[in-house]
């Protein structure tokens, strides 16, 4: 049995215990919510002195079953390391065992190095070398940076421009007819059209013939970083501009924002909340008359909290706001709101250079528009 085998079944173990660390830590934070709903009903100093001991019990239980969760989150991060060194060093064989074949990761390495001479493995895109998203996409991810294209809708288009059909939720309702009756007319439905104009997006990652030649590491583990990190940000910050042009909503405190959850925005729509780093900064510290925090803690939420049972995500100040200290915001349906039109993957290809060495460029193509403007709101928060 290969090394590789052993470390994928203990990588599985890991994570087989993980899941029951998760259902552990959401039944504990399910008794600590029940425990702070009965705050109401407490009539004397005994039974609040019960209370908070029974929430610093589980509190404690949370943090213990937090700690085991992350020794294992580090465990599977470095077995998965593991295999991943021994794949990358070792070729893949069929299932015989017969035939060899260089895996995506070594293929588009080998390309790098050959500067595009070498295209074994590779899928060509006009000349140049397509990424598949699974090179793109970092083993570990970056825990503080929201990847907003997953949070929007997104429709693979093969057209430079076209129109996108919207149709409105439905208000109208079926009537009653007598037996045998015929069938009354129901209304149309409400179709919009959106025009979408794909943009191109570009830029190169100027590599000396140095490191190409003298780079005992792989290369690609840079080249993956940076093109994925560039991609994400680009696509946050177009789809940024389109949640900063919802309904401009000024809201006051903790239960201003609930006003908008409830009032402004109806309830057919799945709501979420995208604030700033100094918003939720803001949101975090708040009390209630006990000085406990109001956020709700979960651990489905990227950034460990809800409020009002929405989920909550955070992005830079100066991404879904304007300028660093912005307390602004989105709170809606972003996936309602909002479509990216992808055309085309990242790709890179070799470009010539004046320089000791090659620039690789990097291109990308899609466009972001507004689908449904009913779906949510752009909040400016004061304390």
């Amino acid at each position: 049995m290969s090394k590789s085998i052993l470390l994928g079944a203990k990588m599985r173990r890991q994570e087989a215990q993980l899941e029951e660390l998760d259902r552990t830590l959401s039944t504990l934070q399910e008794r600590s919510q029940a425990l702070l709903n009965t705050l109401d009903d407490v009539e004397t100093d005994e039974e609040l002195d019960t209370l908070e001991q029974a929430l610093e019990d589980v509190q404690k239980d949370i943090d213990k079953t937090c700690e085991e969760r992350q020794q294992r989150l580090d465990m599977i991060v470095t077995l998965q390391q593991e295999i991943d060194t021994l794949n990358n060093k070792k070729p893949n064989y069929t299932e015989k065992g017969e035939d060899t074949h260089m895996d995506t990761r070594e293929a588009l390495n080998t390309y790098i190095r050959s500067k595009g001479a070498q295209v074994d493995g590779v899928k060509l895109v006009d000349g140049g070398a397509l990424i598949q998203p699974e090179i793109l996409k970092p083993h570990i991810e970056p825990s503080n940076i929201v990847d907003l294209s997953k949070l929007v809708n997104v429709v693979n288009v093969n057209t430079k421009s076209g129109q996108y059909p919207v149709i409105k939720k439905a208000k109208n309702k079926m009537v009653t007819v007598e037996e045998l009756e015929k069938n009354p007319k129901l209304a149309k439905p409400q179709i919009d059209k959106v025009d979408f104009s794909i943009s191109t997006y570009r830029g190169s990652l100027p590599i000396s013939q140095e490191i190409i030649d003298d780079a005992e590491y792989d290369i690609l583990s840079l080249l993956q970083e940076t093109v994925s990190e560039q991609e994400l940000h680009t696509k946050n910050d177009e789809i940024s501009k389109i949640l900063k042009t919802a309904t401009a909503k000024a809201v006051t405190g903790l239960d201003g924002l609930k006003d908008v959850i409830n009032k402004e925005i109806k309830s057919v729509y799945n709501i979420s909340i995208i604030v700033s780093d100094s918003l939720f900064n803001e949101l975090d510290k708040v009390k209630d008359k006990n000085g406990r925090y109001m956020l709700q803690p979960d651990i489905t939420s990227p950034t460990g909290y809800k409020f009002s049972g929405k989920i909550i995500y955070k992005l830079p100040d100066d991404v879904i706001g304007d300028a660093e200290g912005d307390l602004k915001g989105f709170v809606g349906d972003a996936k309602a709101l909002v479509t990216l039109f992808n055309r085309k993957q990242a790709s890179v290809k070799w470009t010539d250079s004046d320089i000791y060495g090659q620039y690789l460029a990097i291109f990308s193509r899609f466009d972001v528009k507004k689908v449904d403007s009913n779906a949510g709101v752009y909040i400016t928060y004061t304390a």
